[in-house]
């Protein structure tokens, strides 16, 4: 579905992906890990089109997206939620989702997808008129990853979702992101919590200063000794 090739991007003169290459298929959960730096955020944020790389290319679906005008490219498929969320807080539950659907026209369609996103995060339904500023960060990340998926995209792009949360915030929300998977959603995930993001990937990546240094299917990852001591904090 999503190829990235030898992608550069630069913020002036500091190179912040240094030529990384990956794909996504149809259907996957597939995670990029690494520490503070590596390229990960600027990675997102270059194929949502926020961002124009120095060089490489982003394909969708066998068309070329680098260079497309962010709305367009969710117009194409695509959506993101941004690291820290990002939402309009005095902007009731309700009006930040509807922005979500932003470029779309086909009425019946949104309602039927708000009426998903409510099924899938009840919380958001009970408090649809009341402002998003008043939630609690897992509340508010809820209604990020909603607020995504009223574009109706076929790939979601998720930027640390779990960051700040408590544990079972952070469960309830890898589980969610599991059952968009099984409703026919493909994610790429950027997550800190690099076991509960490979536990749940059928693929890994691992960035490191801009460079890819590792990737295999989730659980080689979560097996792979280097993977085990730098990322995992396991002692081996």
């Amino acid at each position: 579905m999503l190829e990235v090739k030898d992608l550069v991007v630069a913020y002036g003169r500091v190179q912040a992906v240094k030529g990384i290459s990956f794909s996504v298929e149809e259907g996957q959960i597939v995670s990029l890990l690494g520490t503070n730096g590596a390229g990960k955020t600027t990675t997102l944020r270059t194929i949502s089109g926020l961002i124009k790389p120095v060089s490489g290319e982003v394909w969708l679906d066998g068309e070329r997206l680098d260079g497309t005008p962010a709305h367009a490219i969710v117009t194409r498929g695509i959506a993101h939620s941004p690291e820290g969320r990002k939402l309009f807080p005095r902007m009731s539950v309700e009006d930040n989702l509807l922005l979500g659907a932003f470029t779309r026209r086909d009425h019946a369609g949104i309602k039927q997808d708000l009426d998903r996103v409510y099924a899938l995060f009840p919380v958001l339904g009970e408090r649809r008129q009341q402002p998003s500023g008043l939630f609690s960060g897992g509340e508010q990340q809820m209604l990020a990853m909603g607020r995504a998926m009223m574009s109706r995209p076929r790939l979601l792009m998720l930027d640390e979702p779990s960051m700040g949360l408590s544990p079972i915030m952070t469960q309830t929300i890898m589980r969610t992101i599991a059952e968009l998977r099984a409703s026919g959603t493909t994610v790429l995930l950027v997550e800190q919590n690099a076991q509960a993001a490979l536990t749940l990937s059928d693929k890994g990546y691992v960035l490191e200063v801009g460079r890819i240094m590792f990737t295999d299917t989730g659980e080689a990852l979560l097996r792979d000794d280097r993977v085990r001591r730098t990322y995992l904090g396991l002692d081996l």
